[in-house]
């Protein structure tokens, strides 16, 4: 099916790419060295910045910025990228911005849902099959694993990372990295369990299940602080796949872990 393209819509002619079966609504812009994959539906008003990828079946909804530059004083307009995947979701009024020199682009996965007047910032890194409810705020180089729910108006801050299958609850601040396959709330930001609802629906056994909550409890509920924990779970206990991915992220913070 050929692409519809309003004819108010505004597409610059220097390496612009549409795929087919594309819809362009009223008064979109789409700036130069853009590429949109099949399926697309890019609504009214919305601005695909210079230097985007859109994926397959991704939409835009009204007025949504993808691709504007970043809010970063040091930026002087170096060629940095801003990727979607396939099947992402850009509800109205979100804003996403490219990259800069740190890491040349921001890259949302696949088969995510950003809700109306969100922000990502510049250099973020979106697993796949991510839901971002209202509002939220995040700031630059946040690193968001596979999986991960974030509650409405939850403001994050620069360089946190949030571990795969986390569940963030609503207008909670995160200032420290937020650790796999856990639910997180409350002012500071702590430890709240497991996401034992959400490790079900994906069809984690309840044995995997059961050793990640053994690995919590040392970690959160031991009265050990966090470097003896894991010294004790390497020490003492036959690590999964899971496991390791919560001893790896612990490793790999630099912000330092959520309390317990």
């Amino acid at each position: 099916m050929e692409s519809r393209i309003h004819p108010t819509a505004l597409i610059s002619p220097d390496n612009v790419k549409i795929g087919k079966n594309v819809t362009i609504g009223p008064y979109a812009i789409i700036e130069e060295n853009v590429t949109i994959g099949d399926g697309c539906i890019i609504k009214a008003h919305a601005l695909v910045g210079a230097r985007t990828t859109l994926g397959k079946n991704c939409r835009l909804f009204n007025g949504a910025v993808v691709g504007e530059i970043p809010q970063d004083m040091k930026y002087a307009d170096e060629e940095t990228e801003t990727i979607l995947g396939d099947n992402v979701v850009v509800r109205e009024y979100c804003t996403i911005h490219r990259g800069t020199t740190d890491r040349w682009k921001t890259n949302i996965g696949n088969n995510v849902l950003i809700m109306a007047y969100c922000h990502i910032g510049h250099d973020c890194e979106i697993g796949n099959n991510v839901i971002i409810a209202n509002s939220c705020n995040m700031g630059g180089h946040v690193e968001v694993g596979d999986f991960v729910i974030i509650g409405g108006a939850v403001p994050i801050h620069q360089f946190v990372k949030i571990g795969k299958h986390a569940f963030i609850a609503g207008g909670f601040r995160i200032t420290k990295d937020v650790p796999p396959y856990i639910r997180a709330s409350n002012t500071p930001l702590t430890y709240n369990g497991l996401n034992s609802v959400g490790l079900h629906r994906r069809g984690f056994p309840s044995e995997v299940i059961n050793q990640i909550k053994h690995a919590y409890t040392k970690i959160y509920r031991s009265h050990m602080n966090v470097s003896h924990a894991v010294k004790e779970i390497k020490e003492n206990n036959e690590i999964s796949p899971e496991v390791q991915d919560i001893l790896d992220f612990i490793d790999e913070s630099t912000r330092g872990i959520i309390r317990g």
